[in-house]
């Protein structure tokens, strides 16, 4: 299927201004989170240590009743309804404790406390403790920066500086958005960040660079027609500026960046409403990126880069003048 001609260069102020609108408030999120939590994100178990308890409940037991019984005996834990296998499972998230003995008492509190609402023993007990968590989130950011760090050298040794700056501009977009999102989300719903999350970032930065890659190749094949002639849909001829060219790459690959995009969406999307819980805000964090990439590729990227390009050629115009 053909898609229609899209004038993406000419409306770029309102592009970028639908990036702002998004990324605006996300950015003010992080700003609150670090002043709740000392973190961008409400960090889970994973960075900051503590136990995750899976028991199966009798149908009768409500869910108010369970957290009574765990605020009692361990404040601070939260505990979540959730479905796995077909059985109705109660997830309690506790922080990490002083020492295993202290851990081991009130486990054994919680046991005796939910003894008439547990239909059958503890599912599973997964602990982090307090020391490998911060080495979690230590790893995630070297990652992260590293990552950065060799796409920056990457674009620029395949193509051109400004080609690398624009291309993680774009990332940072998709980051800042997906962040931001989960940043609110926290605020708003308590939800916490894992491991996973950062995996879920890798991801995104890699499918989006991917596909802003994609674009830039088509940008630079087709810029030895800059300056050649071209008829608009009037019939009248004009010269081909790099606002032209970086338009008409855009688009001879629009259909490409939606249809693959939309593959990867379908996925995620059936894993988000018939998968697990456990694997939910991931996924969910995947779908955020995809649609962030998706966007920054087609409609941040080559705007920046034209932006630039003109930028550049307004100063050395300016300057002969000036002289």
């Amino acid at each position: 299927m053909k898609l229609p001609h899209v004038d993406i260069v000419k409306y770029r102020n309102w592009w970028i201004g639908i990036s702002l609108a998004i990324t605006v408030p996300g950015f003010i999120g992080i700003m609150f989170c670090i002043a709740e939590f000392h973190a961008p994100l409400k960090p889970g178990i994973d960075f900051t240590g503590g136990s995750i308890i899976q028991y199966e409940f009798a149908p009768s037991a409500q869910l108010d009743q369970v957290r009574d019984v765990v605020d009692k005996t361990i404040p601070g834990s939260q505990v979540q309804e959730a479905q796995i296998s077909g059985k109705r499972v109660m997830v309690i998230r506790t922080k990490a404790l002083a020492d295993e003995k202290q851990d081991e008492k009130l486990k054994k509190q919680l046991d005796k406390g939910l003894h008439e609402l547990v239909k059958e023993p503890v599912l599973s007990v997964d602990k982090v403790s307090g020391i490998v968590g911060p080495e979690l989130l230590q790893s995630g950011l070297l990652a992260l920066f590293i990552t950065f760090t060799a796409m920056v050298l990457y674009i620029k040794f395949c193509f051109q500086f400004d080609f690398a700056i624009c291309a993680i501009i774009a990332l940072f977009h998709d980051v800042l958005v997906l962040c931001g999102i989960f940043a609110i989300m926290g605020l708003v719903r308590g939800t916490e960040v894992d491991s996973l999350f950062i995996s879920a970032v890798l991801t995104v930065i890699g499918f989006s660079v991917h596909d802003t890659i994609v674009v830039f190749d088509r940008i630079r094949e087709n810029s030895k027609y800059e300056g050649s002639k071209g008829i608009d849909k009037d019939g009248n001829e004009y010269r081909k500026t790099f606002g032209h060219i970086a338009n008409d790459s855009v688009n001879q690959t629009l259909a490409r960046s939606l249809y693959t995009s939309l593959t990867v969406i379908i996925t995620l999307c059936a894993l988000y409403f018939l998968g697990g819980v456990t694997t939910r805000e991931f996924v969910l964090a995947m779908l955020i990126g995809i649609f962030s990439g998706t966007y920054s590729s087609i409609f941040n990227a080559s705007c920046l880069l034209v932006w630039w390009r003109e930028f550049r050629k307004k100063r050395k115009t300016a300057k002969p003048a000036v002289a």
